[in-house]
């Protein structure tokens, strides 16, 4: 594999170049691409319409890095998890959230992740390294079937929410955000997609800087530095005050309301003094909040908050004409939280290291 070049790393000019380089005519280069992005296919051996010396070619000169499914859990709430397995025996996961109104994909954009916040059991893999845009386009894929298999759904929307922060991948996370959204790829509209960052400011302006159609949200939980600091180590070089110019900036670039998501935690960021500082923060910016019920990871500090202070939370944010939504806790009976099915999955493979 070492010498034979990933084939989905390839844009379609690039390839045409490749095939005629080896005496293939242009044209086949679309065929290829349609395979790939349209088709899905995770084989060469599946594009039947190349003849079987093209075929061949392939096989010797391009590899395609497709991931596998090694686990899956659904919840009595239909929510499906998933834990895929990388070329490189990495793991990482994916999940279908369908609800009456939506059917929504959250996916993964690293293989673990650097910036450890305290909530989030993904920071406890590390970064290993960044996906590619095919395997994060595949993890759509994946999850686009299950909705209609198990769901009779279609896939409604897609949120970059998964393991990882999409704004340190950036090029390879817009890349598979193009390839979701061309006609060339899975058609999808761009603004059923969002991409949600823990808040890299310099990023967050080259997002406008690049125009972007797809939706930004900024996972805020605490309106406050200090507070916000204490749960995330990125605040303390990407404070509010640096966001928040950022997001202004983003929003005159393309016009795109932001989405704030506040995790509630109990005893932590549920009080009415911490909506009022939320309420101020969302002036900066045209915005909506999700409140976001806490899924606990195991041994974690933090719990989920009481229904009764989600509801006055809530209640406080609606009453300054603000757009809220309350989205309740999911897969309370799986491993749901982010980056809970990775870890299990990771020390399971280590157990069967030890026993070889």
């Amino acid at each position: 594999m070492s010498d034979k070049i990933n084939i989905r790393h390839l844009g379609l000019e690039e390839l045409k170049a490749s095939l005629i380089e080896s005496g293939e005519k242009a044209f086949r280069a679309k065929q290829i691409y349609e395979w790939l992005w349209q088709k899905n296919a995770n084989s060469f051996d599946e594009m039947t319409n190349l003849s079987k010396s093209l075929r061949e070619l392939l096989e010797n000169n391009y590899w395609i890095d497709i991931i596998d499914l090694k686990d899956q859990q659904i919840s009595s709430d239909k929510t499906i998890k998933c834990a895929f397995l990388t070329y490189d025996a990495k793991v990482i996961e994916g999940v279908l959230i369908p609800t009456s109104s939506r059917t929504t994909a959250c996916i993964s954009s690293q293989v673990g992740c650097s910036l450890a916040c305290k909530f989030c059991a993904t920071g406890k893999l590390k970064l290993m390294r960044n996906l590619t845009a095919g395997e994060m386009v595949d993890q759509v894929v994946y999850l686009k079937n299950q909705a209609l298999e198990r769901c009779n759904n279609h896939l409604s929307n897609i949120v970059y929410m998964g393991m990882g922060e999409p704004l340190l991948n950036y090029k390879e996370m817009l890349r598979s955000t193009n390839l979701i959204t061309s006609s060339e790829g899975l058609g999808m509209s761009p603004k059923r997609i969002t991409v949600s960052t823990a808040g890299i400011a310099k990023m967050i302006k080259k997002l406008g800087d690049d125009e972007v159609r797809f939706n930004l949200a900024l996972s805020l939980h605490a309106a406050n530095d200090e507070k916000r600091s204490h749960l995330m180590d990125i605040n303390d070089s990407n404070n509010l005050e640096a966001l928040a110019e950022a997001l202004r900036y983003f929003h005159q670039k393309t016009g795109t309301r932001v989405t704030f998501e506040y995790i509630i935690f109990k005893d932590f960021n549920d009080e009415l003094e911490d909506a009022q500082e939320l309420a101020e923060f969302a002036k900066c910016v045209p915005c909506k909040i999700n409140i976001i019920e806490y899924n606990a990871i195991d041994d974690g500090e933090f719990q989920q908050a009481t229904r009764a202070k989600v509801d006055a939370f809530a209640n406080y944010l609606e009453n300054k004409n603000i757009i809220v939504n309350v989205r309740r806790s999911r897969g309370k009976d799986i491993d749901a939280a982010c980056g809970q099915l990775a870890n299990k999955n990771n020390a399971i493979r280590k157990d069967e290291r030890a026993l070889k």
